[in-house]
């Protein structure tokens, strides 16, 4: 196989892992999705693809890092979660990748419901409706970032694309 071939195929895989990447936390998501489009613009001897682009396409990757945080405290803030929510949605989150689609859906929402309870080191009822708004709160914030991280994936392979083809 002609190496140009073989790095066009890592590119292509690191893509598209790195998509999946951008709903399952496991995955480094957007950085996966950038490093392939380095690998194929750096195959080709970026006679496609100039360096501004790979410079902004750079840009859109630290601002998905930040995203991923930003929408998840915002999630949580609004609705006045402790710390310990936080770190519980995000533990959740990583603990509900290995139990599949379900737990993906539900690890964040049931570990920031359990750091909203271990904050407030009761069971009663209305802590566990404050800490049951607390983690939907959290739930909603994550789900937020996903959606931007989708949109700014397919921002930079339509950047990509255009620079690759024009």
């Amino acid at each position: 196989m002609d190496p140009k071939t073989l790095y066009y195929l890592i590119a292509t895989a690191m893509i598209l892992i790195g998509l999946v990447g951008t709903v399952l936390p496991a995955l480094p998501g957007l950085p996966l999705v950038f490093v392939g489009m380095l690998v194929a613009a750096w195959s080709d001897g970026f006679n496609h693809v100039p360096i501004w682009v790979l410079v902004l396409l750079g840009l859109l990757t630290l601002l998905s890092l930040a995203i991923d945080f930003w929408a998840t405290a915002l999630g949580a803030k609004r609705v006045g979660a402790s710390r310990k929510a936080v770190v519980g949605a995000m533990l959740g989150t990583l603990g509900g990748v290995f139990l599949g689609p379900v737990g993906v859906v539900l690890g964040p929402f049931v570990g920031a419901l359990t750091g909203e309870l271990l904050h407030r080191r009761s069971l009663d009822k209305a802590h566990l409706g404050d800490a049951a708004k607390i983690g939907v709160g959290t739930w909603l914030g994550i789900l937020l970032g996903v959606a931007l991280k989708l949109g700014l994936a397919f921002t930079m392979l339509g950047l990509f694309a255009l620079a690759w083809w024009l």
